[in-house]
């Protein structure tokens, strides 16, 4: 963290959890149903991208079909270089690996949809994500009986 405040942004500060929860797998992977998260803001291209208007960031995610194919998505975020993620997603979503994965036979399945935010989130929009975003969020995790998630930041 010291890095990115000395040589990103003088002002960041980051959240601290004194409390960290921690749930044991109860399954094998083999039989775990995984959700794909990402920070990278990518979206179907038919979806509204994310806001780059307000320097604090955007606080809302989006869902993404694990059916999407490639040319389906996109980035939009403005506050990290996602040249090389534009020529292959899987750098920051690999839904395509983790598909794999599941026709090797080394993890059960995949959630229907997946889910993506924006990374940078700054001043009164962090309360926003933490208190209402995230917990929309959840709730769409629980609904889509996700046993494991893979959080991929960006």
């Amino acid at each position: 963290m010291d890095f990115v405040k000395k040589s990103w942004q003088r002002k960041y500060q980051a959240v601290q959890n004194d409390q960290v929860p921690w749930t044991p797998l109860g399954k094998p992977l083999e039989e775990c149903r995984l959700v794909l998260v990402t920070t990278g803001g990518v979206h179907q291209k038919n979806d509204t991208p994310f806001d780059m208007t307000d320097s604090n960031g955007d606080p809302s995610f989006r869902m993404i079909s694990s059916q999407a194919k490639p040319e389906e998505l996109m980035i939009t975020h403005d506050y990290y270089d996602h040249r090389d993620a534009d020529q292959d997603l899987n750098l920051i979503f690999p839904w395509q690996v983790m598909q794999e994965l599941v026709n090797e036979g080394k993890m059960g399945s995949l959630t229907d949809q997946f889910i993506s935010f924006m990374g940078h989130i700054d001043g009164t929009l962090i309360e926003t994500l933490v208190q209402k975003t995230s917990v929309a969020a959840a709730d769409k995790v629980q609904q889509m009986q996700a046993d494991i998630a893979l959080l991929v930041p960006s």
